[in-house]
């Protein structure tokens, strides 16, 4: 989830505004948390499951 789009319980401002301290701890600690903090494990395992299948389709159509 990007902070753009909370809402701060605190001030009621978006949290990308970063108005109040808790506006500006919550951005600090979505930003840390990196890109694909919000995958769920489902979502990382369906992609490592595509993954897999495309390199194993590559495999197959190198030996034919």
């Amino acid at each position: 989830m990007t902070y753009d789009r909370l809402v701060c319980a605190n001030c009621a401002g978006p949290v990308s505004e970063g108005r109040c301290a808790v506006c500006r701890a919550s951005r600090e600690r979505l930003q840390q948390s990196g890109p694909f903090a919000g995958l769920s494990l489902a979502a990382v395992l369906t992609v490592l499951v595509l993954l897999m299948a495309a390199v194993a389709l590559v495999a197959v159509n190198q030996t034919a």
